[in-house]
C-alpha cells in the first residue's frame, strides 16, 4: 500500500528539503550573525524567538488546514519559510535577524500540517508506519543539512541561506503543482473558520484523557532530548576532548540511528500492535541509557549509551504521533496535531535553558536532568496505556 502512495512520497520529498533548509543554517548562524552583533546570549533569545512564535501560529495553522484544506496552508508555510531565509542573507541588522526567524516560527506550521495530511490518509493498521516514513525524512535533512551548510558557507556566508531559501521554493511548488489535497475544504466550515481555533485550546487540550497524555509524554521527551544535546556538547569537548569535525560525525552517527529505528516502524508494529506499549518500551530503554551516560567518563561506554537513546528516541514522535491522530475526529487532525508540534517547539527551548542550570552543577547533571525528564514520560506512558 506504501509502494503506491504517491502523495506520502511527495510528503516526503517536501519534508525532507524543509528540514534540509533549516538544517543548513544550524552550524553559520551563530558566525553570521556576530558581525550584527549577535552574542551568545542573543543567539539563545534569537533561537528561543523561533520557537515561542512557533508555539503560538501552529496549531492555528493546523486548524486553519481542518477548514480550508492542507494543501494551500502548507504551501503558505513554505513560502513563508523561504522569505524568512531571504530576510537572513539580506539581513543588515540585527532586528532583520529576529524579524526572520520570528517569520519562520509564525510559517512553521508545515510539520503539524504534513502530518495532518498523513493521518487523513492512513488508517489505525498504518499510521505509525507513515508517521515514521515522514519522521525519517525530517531526520535525514536534519542529519545532512549542517555538513552541507558548512560546505555552502566557504563560499560565502550568505549562500547558506540562499541555499536554504531555493530548496524552500523548491518545497512550496512541488506542494502546489504536485502534492493532492486530502481534506478539501468545505463551504460549512468556512462559515465556522474564526471559531475553530482558540488560545485556550492549548490548555484544554492537556485535560482530555488520552490525548493530553499523549501531547505532554511528547512534551517531556522533547525536552528531555534538547537537554541531552547540551550535556553532548560539553561532555564531548571538556571531558572527551573530541574536535569539532568528531563531535559533528558523533552527532550524525546519533541521528541516523533515530532514522534506522523510524524505517523500523512497520516491523515493529507487526510484532506488537499496542503503540502505547511501544511507546512504554522504549521510553524505559532511553531513561536507562541517558542514566547511565551520566555515571560515566569512558569513551566507549558515553557513545554506546548514546547510540541506544538515538535509536530508541527515533520511535518517539510516530508512536505518540499515531496515537493522538487515532483518538481524535478527522476535522481537528491539524489543530490538535499542531498543539502538539507547539509544545514540542516549548519544550525545545526549555531543555536547552534547564541544561545550562544543570551545567552549573557538572557536565554529568545535565544527563541525570534528562534522564528525570524521560522518567516522568516513562510514568505517563504507563498511565497513558492504562487509558488507552
Amino acid at each position: 500500500m506504501l509502494k503506491t502512495d504517491k502523495n506520502l512520497w511527495v510528503l516526503v520529498f517536501v519534508c525532507v528539503i524543509n528540514s534540509l533548509g533549516f538544517g543548513i543554517i544550524v552550524p553559520v548562524l551563530y558566525t553570521y550573525g556576530k558581525k550584527f552583533g549577535v552574542t551568545g546570549e542573543t543567539l539563545g533569545i534569537l533561537t528561543a524567538s523561533f520557537s515561542i512564535a512557533q508555539f503560538f501560529a501552529t496549531p492555528i495553522l493546523g486548524s486553519l488546514s481542518d477548514t480550508w484544506g492542507r494543501k494551500p496552508l502548507l504551501a503558505i508555510s513554505l513560502a513563508g519559510t523561504c522569505l524568512s531565509f531571504l530576510l537572513f542573507a539580506w539581513a543588515g541588522n540585527i532586528f532583520m535577524l529576529f524579524a526572520a526567524r520570528i517569520l519562520d516560527g509564525i510559517t512553521g506550521g508545515n510539520v503539524s500540517v504534513a502530518q495532518a495530511m498523513v493521518s487523513d490518509t492512513a488508517t489505525p493498521q498504518n499510521r505509525a508506519k507513515k508517521f515514521g516514513i515522514i519522521g525519517s525524512a525530517f531526520g535525514f535533512g536534519f542529519v545532512i543539512g549542517p555538513a552541507i551548510g558548512g560546505l555552502l558557507n566557504r563560499f560565502g556566508p550568505q549562500v547558506p541561506f540562499f541555499f536554504a531559501a531555493g530548496i524552500s521554493l523548491i518545497g512550496t511548488l512541488c506542494t502546489i503543482f504536485i502534492l493532492k489535497e486530502t481534506n478539501p475544504p468545505d463551504a460549512k466550515k468556512k462559515k465556522d473558520v474564526k471559531t475553530d481555533f482558540k488560545l485556550s485550546a492549548l490548555i484544554t487540550t492537556l485535560k482530555r484523557p488520552v490525548i493530553g497524555i499523549a501531547v505532554f509524554t511528547g512534551f517531556m521527551l522533547t525536552m528531555a532530548q534538547f537537554t541531552m544535546i547540551i550535556g553532548f556538547q560539553t561532555f564531548s569537548v571538556d571531558i572527551l576532548k573530541l574536535t569539532p569535525t568528531q563531535i559533528g560525525l558523533l552527532y550524525a552517527g546519533f541521528g541516523i540511528s533515530g532514522i534506522i529505528m523510524q524505517l523500523s516502524v512497520p516491523l515493529l508494529t507487526k510484532w506488537l500492535s499496542s503503540k502505547s506499549m511501544i511507546l512504554l518500551l522504549s521510553t524505559a530503554l532511553c531513561m536507562a541509557a541517558m542514566f547511565v551516560t551520566g555515571l560515566t567518563n569512558a569513551f566507549i561506554t558515553f557513545i554506546t549509551c548514546i547510540c541506544i537513546y538515538g535509536l530508541f528516541n527515533g520511535l518517539r514522535n510516530p508512536m505518540i504521533n499515531a496515537i493522538i491522530a487515532d483518538h481524535i475526529d478527522h476535522n481537528e487532525q491539524g489543530k490538535i496535531l499542531g498543539i502538539n508540534q507547539s509544545y514540542a517547539s516549548i519544550g525545545q527551548t526549555l531543555g536547552p535553558v534547564t541544561a545550562g542550570f544543570a551545567a552549573l552543577i557538572s557536565v554529568h547533571s545535565v544527563f541525570f536532568l534528562s534522564s528525570c525528564y524521560i522518567l516522568i514520560a516513562l510514568l505517563l506512558s504507563f498511565r497513558l496505556k492504562r487509558r488507552e
